[in-house]
């Protein structure tokens, strides 16, 4: 059935599917996971780095999480290449709101301003729809510390905890699980890490694997978007158990 109506984002089938959206989505199933946990002092992100070669010299910048506001961070599944439009879009929006009203854009206005784009590349023909998906992590002083998660259609939702990615089925069903509404900020830590470790396809998790930023408050009531060390993440691991410490080294 299929076949004769996914040649365009443009049109409907018979039962009321658009494939081609449905076919970004499952591009974004291909690529590394990433998880978002809302917890009652931060919002916590952790994301799986595909390392394809040995060879490759690891960036120094982060690979799955991005900076859009000093209020406002995401993770990314999917082509890095389309997250980037995406992502100086969100930058610019953001920097534009600041400049008219003199305050930081508010979170879901932000996520529902790029979700109105991703909107329109399902619509009009000759284009096709950003192979992305977004975790956003944020702050604003209307409800706080929010976490939302976006697909290509544009729809987007507001979550105490999401995965997107590869596995990202079987991570939501043990979030479902383990998660708590009071949880803190280390407990949000540790919960995605062993998430990460139960779903990610590779054996042992290493700094070098993953990534993990945090958004919270600090003592002044500054927002403030800390990205995670190796060093530090580590430590973290070994910390959480999920991996010893000798193969620090491997």
């Amino acid at each position: 059935m299929s076949r004769r109506y996914d040649s365009r984002t443009t049109i409907f089938s018979p039962e009321g599917r658009l494939y081609q959206v449905e076919y970004a989505m499952e591009a974004i199933g291909n690529a590394g996971t990433a998880i978002g946990i809302l917890s009652k002092d931060g919002v916590v992100l952790v994301g799986e780095k595909k390392v394809t070669s040995k060879l490759l010299q690891t960036s120094t910048s982060t690979e799955k999480m991005y900076k859009i506001d000093d209020h406002v961070a995401c993770a990314v599944a999917g082509i890095m290449s389309d997250a980037n439009i995406l992502i100086n879009t969100a930058r610019v929006q953001a920097q534009r709101y600041t400049f008219a009203y003199q305050e930081p854009m508010p979170v879901e206005q932000l996520v529902q301003s790029l979700c109105d784009t991703k909107q329109g590349y399902t619509q009009f023909g000759g284009l096709r729809p950003f192979g992305v998906s977004f975790l956003f992590a944020g702050w604003d002083k209307n409800f706080g510390f929010q976490l939302y998660m976006s697909d290509p259609s544009g729809n987007y939702g507001g979550w105490k905890a999401g995965a997107i990615g590869a596995n990202n089925q079987a991570a939501q069903s043990i979030l479902k699980q383990d998660y708590q509404d009071d949880i803190s900020r280390e407990e949000a830590v540790q919960l995605a890490l062993k998430v990460l470790s139960k779903t990610m396809d590779s054996t042992s998790l290493t700094s070098d694997k993953l990534e993990l930023a945090e958004v919270y408050l600090s003592p002044s009531g500054k927002v403030k978007y800390e990205v995670c060390s190796p060093e530090s993440l580590t430590k973290l691991l070994v910390k959480s158990g999920v991996t010893q410490p000798a193969t620090d080294t491997a």
